[in-house]
């Protein structure tokens, strides 16, 4: 493969496997195990002195294919495809911690994650501190001798808040710590933790990289230090993998993937732009606005905006659920990254089972609602937000 190739190429032709038979599009190769020319070969490839496929757990052609063309297009040495994003974040975090052990996370995370970090590990004695993560001395403050992984979001989930993704792992290197990135609401197209100094980057691949609602999947991709030494055991005797034909279905993903996400942002920003002007909207928050809370932070380590908006409505849960409601192209839907247009409402949805106080300090109102804006004209959707809106009393 060329290193050369720009990311576009390298979406449709990374990693790229074909079989004797010179196919066009990947082959999905559907098996369990596979078969070898003698038991001696057999002993070699368990012994790993030669290399090649083993079961479809460890590994598959398809697979490999999948990983190879999301390395190519983070800029990572290695990556492991999971059967979904949560697989990939849990394996992400817990395949590199033990009892006695600590995580720094930023408060300011997707309802699961945040369970995984605040609930599931300390069950096996691995402490957690939460921060808000918009203010690098709060991570500062939150070291202890036994911190050994920070993890955050940037963009964050629901409310969009960004991390100085630099600044935290310049205080994970201080300390000897890795830091993990969810790099979903950016997308590897507007931003690449890898560059800012992130040592671990992990995606829901069932959002903008299948981006049509198809699939579940997740991918980690790191340096092939951090793979071999803590995530592959771990990800071959706990089976997160994903299935061949799941991978199949992410590689044609990934081939539409810019052009999916050119237009999705560029529908985000636009939409952004009107409702911030409407009389029933408190607040947008929105990474490609001047107005955006971080606005420094999003043009040092972001190329673009985002597919998601932040929305506030002043009439509170009733005006949040009227305009989902009186919506007619974009669908209420807990999803994101699809090429349809989708809403919801994160304090009866994704995060509906944090408490009053913790939706409070992450932002998330009554009235907020998400925002994943999709392909389609973005007109007919501004249309469509004008006279939801217009249901709604100011």
């Amino acid at each position: 493969m060329s290193k050369t190739w720009r990311p576009a190429t390298q979406l449709v032709h990374g990693g790229t496997l074909r079989s004797q038979y010179g196919e066009t599009s990947e082959a999905i190769y559907l098996t369990q195990g596979f078969v070898y020319d003698s038991a001696e070969a057999a002993e070699a490839r368990f012994k790993g002195e030669t290399e090649g496929y083993i079961y479809a757990r460890y590994g598959s052609p398809t697979n490999d294919m999948f990983e190879k063309r999301m390395c190519a297009m983070e800029g990572a040495e290695e990556a492991r495809a999971t059967a979904s994003g949560m697989a990939a974040v849990a394996a992400a975090i817990l395949c590199q911690v033990k009892a006695g052990d600590h995580i720094v996370a930023a408060r300011a995370l997707f309802g699961s994650c945040r369970w995984v970090v605040e609930t599931l590990a300390p069950k096996y004695g691995i402490e957690c501190t939460l921060v808000d993560g918009r203010h690098l001395e709060n991570w500062e403050k939150a070291i202890r001798p036994n911190t050994k992984v920070f993890f955050l979001e940037s963009p964050t989930n629901p409310t969009l808040e960004v991390v100085d993704i630099a600044g935290v792992a310049k205080l994970a290197n201080q300390i000897g710590a890795k830091v993990v990135v969810d790099n979903v609401f950016a997308t590897p197209i507007f931003q690449k933790p890898l560059e800012l100094g992130a040592h671990i980057v992990v995606y829901s691949a069932t959002k903008h990289i299948d981006g049509q609602g198809r699939s579940l999947g997740g991918v980690i991709l790191s340096d092939k230090e951090w793979v071999t030494e803590h995530l592959q055991d771990y990800y071959r005797h706990t089976g997160p993998a994903m299935s061949p034909f799941t991978s199949w279905t992410l590689l044609k993903g990934l081939e539409t993937l810019p052009l999916r996400v050119k237009q999705q942002t560029e529908n985000a920003s636009k939409i952004a732009d009107f409702l911030a002007e409407q009389k029933q909207v408190a607040k947008v928050i929105y990474p490609g606005r001047k107005d955006h809370p971080q606005a420094d932070i999003v043009a040092r380590q972001m190329r673009g905006g985002s597919t998601l908006v932040a929305i506030e409505l002043k009439g509170g849960k009733e005006a949040a659920f009227a305009l989902q409601n009186a919506l007619d192209i974009v669908k209420i839907s807990n999803n994101l990254g699809d090429a349809k247009s989708l809403i919801t409402h994160p304090a009866t949805t994704t995060h509906k089972n944090l408490t009053d106080e913790a939706r409070a300090e992450l932002g998330i109102s009554p009235g907020t609602v998400r925002l994943s804006a999709g392909i389609e004209d973005t007109d007919d959707l501004i249309e469509d937000f004008a006279h939801a809106l217009s249901k709604i009393k100011a």
